[in-house]
């Protein structure tokens, strides 16, 4: 598993300066007024790395990119990196080479922007470190917990009350209408009949008015001669058109005389 993990780069300052620090003279911790910061022992880059949960601190050279130090840091805040007492931007690291042996030096930060880029990043690590453990251990102990066994044992059953699905009287519902405009209308009561429209009477001036023609009767056996007879009919059917126009205005003199209480009206109009 370590093999498979990779190095991710968390930081990378250009200009950090190293200084040899006295032993320390109490335990209230480290001051960097003590320490010659006009004159720095070496001037570097400066890098953070992390390769699966540990980070690394290192100091390399700023053309050829030589190692020059490193400090591997476990635990944040530890002992690996402490800050100053009287100062933000300036630490004490914990380095280490490959045979196991450590010494402290002190590093710092021209720009106070620089120190706390530093300091957020390996906060930032150290938090990612502190959520993976929690989730681990959390699958742990679930893997350690009885698993519930939620089948169904042999012959089990279950019941299911489903709501609004029985009527009253055992009737089936009935369904309803759509109307216009979204609204539901009822169907109608059973055994009822829906009355027809009514058409109003024919008035006896329309009737009067409406005046059949007689039909005319045709004989299959009909000779020449009552052809040139007929000649002679319209003189005759002169006369029924005149006929007809008399008992029409007839038929509004005969209205007018039943109205009982009417008086004669006398007038300049010529009654027909």
């Amino acid at each position: 598993a370590a093999e498979l993990e990779y190095e991710s780069v968390l930081c990378v300052k250009s200009d950090v300066n190293v200084y040899r620090i006295p032993p320390r003279a109490s335990n209230r911790g480290y001051r960097a007024s003590d320490w010659k910061l006009d004159h720095p022992d070496w001037t570097g880059r400066l890098r953070v790395t992390s390769k699966g949960k540990t980070a690394y601190i290192k100091l390399e050279d700023k053309v050829s990119g030589e190692l020059f130090a490193q400090a591997p840091i476990e635990q944040y805040p530890g002992i690996a990196v402490e800050t100053v007492t009287d100062s933000s931007r300036y630490f004490v690291i914990r380095i280490q080479d490959g045979t196991g042996r450590s010494a402290f030096i002190g590093i710092g930060f021209t720009d106070r922007g620089d120190a706390f880029d530093f300091n957020v990043s390996l906060q930032d690590h150290f938090k990612w470190v502190k959520q993976e453990t929690e989730i681990s251990k959390e699958s742990q102990e679930a893997d350690t917990r009885p698993k519930l066994d939620l089948g169904f044992k042999e012959g089990q059953t279950i019941k299911l009350n489903i709501g609004n699905m029985t009527t009253k009287k055992g009737g089936a519902t009935k369904p309803r209408v759509a109307g216009s405009g979204g609204l539901s209308l009822l169907p109608p009561p059973p055994g009822g009949k829906t009355a027809a429209p009514t058409l109003p009477p024919p008035s006896s001036t329309a009737i009067a008015n409406h005046v059949t023609p007689p039909p005319v009767l045709k004989s299959s056996s009909v000779s020449n001669a009552d052809i040139l007879l007929d000649l002679d009919a319209p003189s005759a059917a002169s006369k029924a058109p005149g006929a007809a126009t008399t008992d029409l205005w007839g038929d509004f003199s005969t209205a007018s005389s039943a109205v009982p209480n009417q008086a004669p009206q006398q007038s300049n109009w010529v009654q027909f």
